[in-house]
């Protein structure tokens, strides 16, 4: 699974230091979920969604030929 958390940061002109702080979470964290190193937890990543106004959906990437 792969996120595309760096892509709506870019998209609404936020920075990873800005989330990390709403989300309570260290920099190091937040910056190994942008970079697809870590993937947030299903508690984390609804949490992300809510604090940048987006559904999961817009924050998960479809792996290649899968459903």
């Amino acid at each position: 699974m792969m996120n595309r958390i760096k892509a709506v940061l870019k998209e609404k002109d936020l920075q990873q230091t800005w989330l990390a702080e709403q989300l309570g979470k260290s920099y190091n964290m937040v910056n190994g979920y942008v970079q697809n190193r870590r993937q947030p937890s299903l508690e984390d990543l609804y949490q992300i969604a809510e604090i940048l106004e987006v559904s999961v959906k817009d924050l998960l990437v479809e792996k290649e030929g899968g459903k």
